[in-house]
Order: C-alpha cells, then structure tokens, then sequence
C-alpha cells in the first residue's frame, strides 16, 4: 500500500471515530450532589471534562443496579493510586487490587452505591505513575444481549467487538464513554457483587442516540 494510501486509510478511520455515535456524558443520582462532585474529582479526577455529572436521586433504589463503570488506565501504578485516593476519599473495596489473566485491577463502590472497576492490561509498570484515564467504559447488565445489540444498532451505534449473545463492545466517540453489553449475571459476577437489585438505576446515559428508555430500564437522554 503506498504512503498516499496509508494515510488516507488512517484519516478515513480518524473522522470513524471522531462521528461514531454514541455515549457522551453518564449522570449519576445520588443523595448529595456537592459532595459527590468532591468525591469524583479527588478519587477519579473525574468530572472536569464533562463526561461524568450529578444530580439529585428521585427514586429508591437497593443491591446492585446493573451497571459498572470501568476506568482503563496505562499500568498498575496508576491503578494503585486512583484506588488509594477513591479510599481516602471514602469509597469501600468490593475487590482489592490484584493480577489476573488480562492485567491488574480492583473494584469498588463510592458513597452511593456504583461500582468502579480500575484496570490495565499491564501487569508491571513501565514508567512513573501519570495518573491518566485512558477510556472510560460502561458496562451494562441485561436481560438479552442480542436484542438490545441491535437496538443499539438501529440508533445509530457501531459495533466494535461481539461474542454472540455475551457479550458486545460499541465504538465510542472521541472523547466519549465506550458501552459494553453483558447479562446482568455476568457483569455482577465480574464485579465480585451478588446481582440482586430493584429500584431505580440511578444513571443517566447521554448521547446523540435521541432520549428514550431501553429494555432493560435505563435512561438515556439527549446531549
């Protein structure tokens, strides 16, 4: 392939991305929305950009809520010191930071209730610790891979990975939040959380998917 080619191949897959629809913001609810701000912007760094916001939980909710977010980073440094500050700050370990066969990582749950995966495919550092996100992933737990797959699909959003009906990965925008589909049995299970759970989910996902309610219950709104 000639360097005309190559780099017109490489800018073809640059404006992809830079239009792939998809999720641009997650809303959290919670009971107090100064204080989550607090917490967010000194466990995660999180919030400056935009992409993660607040606001005040209308409805109940208990147990699990369906969903986990990920914070992928560069090594296992960095997922040392974004655990650390989430602890300091007052989230509880539901997972502490360890190997596994795809990298390091921990889970946690902040002050109210969602769970937080921190992860690299990295199992040994190869630099200082830089304390950067590299993607933030949500993960969502539902009844019917398959379906809400093209769901998704029919509005607009472009699949990226897919392993049947267990599992499915969406392109994110430049960015954005990348979104995973799982059965609601397997994110709990690799969440280390019983799947138990009612109420509401207390997530808002925003995107330029238009807004309506999905199978499974959550909300997405227009951003």
């Amino acid at each position: 392939m000639s360097k005309r080619n190559t780099s017109v191949k490489r800018t073809m897959l640059k404006e992809s991305t830079m239009t792939a629809t998809g999720i641009r913001t997650v809303t959290l609810e919670v009971e107090d929305t100064a204080a989550a701000e607090a917490f967010y912007a000194a466990a995660f760094d999180l919030g400056a950009d935009g992409r993660l916001r607040v606001r005040p939980a209308k409805e109940p909710s208990t147990g699990f809520r369906g969903y986990a977010l990920s914070l992928v980073v560069a090594q296992p440094g960095d997922v040392d010191s974004f655990v650390a500050t989430a602890l300091d700050a007052g989230a509880a370990a539901v997972k502490p930071a360890e190997k596994s066969l795809w990298g390091y990582g921990a889970v946690l749950r902040d002050p109210w209730g969602a769970i937080w995966k921190i992860a690299t495919s990295k199992k040994k550092d190869g630099g200082p610790v830089v304390r950067e996100v590299e993607e933030v992933n949500l993960g969502l737990g539902v009844a019917d891979v398959a379906a809400t797959k093209q769901l998704y699909i029919d509005r607009g959003m472009k699949v990226a990975k897919s392993f049947g009906r267990k599992y499915v990965e969406f392109e994110a925008p430049e960015n954005g939040v990348s979104l995973g589909l799982y059965s609601r049995k397997f994110i709990a299970k690799s969440a280390f959380v019983d799947q138990e759970g009612s109420g509401s989910h207390r997530i808002v996902i925003g995107g330029d998917l238009g807004a309506f309610t999905d199978p499974d219950g959550f909300e997405w709104e227009a951003v």
